[in-house]
């Protein structure tokens, strides 16, 4: 539980954390706080194990409980910025929005302006007060969709619970390379690529990830699929659909070399060659309202970009149905 003025939190070690480093077994509890944030908190008092100050890399057993009871800190060098924000949903305690591709979420080397915390800051300067300006999840820059952010410390603390139960349900929509005969679920571990530290890849010591797919509309060479989280990693989507060799259109990371399917026309080439980012959108959220209990649920409309990428793998396979006749 959070009060007005406080972050507070409390933990208890589970098996596969047992014999971690304190530092390390409070990120992995913690998500939403930075490992640097949390080793100041350890070294200040603020977190402790079993009622006791300990140091960040004193390890923890199982059974150990962890207590946060810490001072929102302002984030000074984040800077207000008049961004327009198209925004789904706002109370008191949350802010919807429908992020387009393109708009970073945080700030950092390279992007230290024109984020989306700096629009939020502008919008709703009380997430100043709040970790990480209020965002418990984040999108890619390139994907588009819908995105929640507390702008209370009860709706922060209620967020962080329901991603880390799995209780919030998120629906993702993307297009895939390659044609699916059916839905399918991925259950693969992801960490930091082993080569490329920019990049994640199914590893065997990665964190437990499983990513639910369905079918939405099948084209002569690509595949339009809905996708649900159960956990949420650092581009799990992109990773998982190219784990089962079914990258998505357009993503410059995961997605290998184009591929132009049989009989490609002019316009689809076009198409293809130019959708420079990956075709994922975020397109519902549904979730526990942290004051009334409620259950609620948003969805973000599918962006042009997206629409025209269907538009045109669809006259793409009418046009070869009908040269088959």
């Amino acid at each position: 539980m959070s009060s007005e003025n406080r972050i507070t939190a409390s933990f208890t070690v589970p098996p596969e954390l047992s014999d971690r480093r304190l530092d390390q077994a409070a990120a992995e509890l913690m998500p939403e706080h930075s490992r640097s944030r949390l080793q100041s908190w350890v070294r200040s008092g603020a977190l402790t194990v079993n009622g006791s100050a300990c140091r960040p890399k004193d390890k923890v057993m199982l059974g150990d409980v962890l207590e946060l009871d810490a001072e929102p800190e302002v984030q000074v060098s984040w800077q207000a910025e008049e961004i327009a924000l198209d925004v789904v949903y706002e109370d008191e305690h949350l802010l919807v929005v429908n992020k387009p591709a393109g708009l970073v979420v945080h700030p950092a080397a390279g992007h230290a302006a024109g984020t989306l915390v700096n629009a939020l800051l502008n919008y709703a300067p009380e997430v100043e007060n709040l970790p990480r300006a209020g965002i418990v999840h984040r999108l890619d820059k390139d994907t588009s969709g819908i995105m929640v952010v507390a702008r209370s410390l009860i709706a922060h603390t209620s967020l962080v619970d329901q991603l880390q139960e799995r209780s919030m349900g998120r629906e993702y929509e993307a297009v895939v390379v390659g044609t699916l005969t059916g839905g399918a679920t991925v259950d693969a571990p992801i960490g930091r690529h082993p080569n490329d530290r920019k990049k994640m890849a199914v590893v065997a010591n990665g964190k437990p990830a499983v990513t639910h797919y369905r079918l939405i509309e099948r084209f002569a060479a690509h595949t339009h699929v809905r996708c649900k989280l159960e956990s949420g990693r650092t581009h799990q989507i992109r990773v998982h659909m190219a784990h089962v060799k079914h990258p998505l259109v357009g993503d410059p990371v995961y997605g290998g070399r184009l591929r132009l399917p049989k009989g490609t026309t002019e316009s689809l080439r076009d198409m293809l060659t130019s959708f420079s980012r990956q075709a994922l959108h975020a397109r519902k959220l549904t979730l526990e309202h942290p004051e009334t209990g409620e259950i609620l649920s948003w969805e973000a409309p599918l962006p042009e970009d997206f629409t025209g990428l269907l538009a045109a793998l669809r006259t793409h396979a009418r046009e070869l149905e009908q040269n088959e006749l």
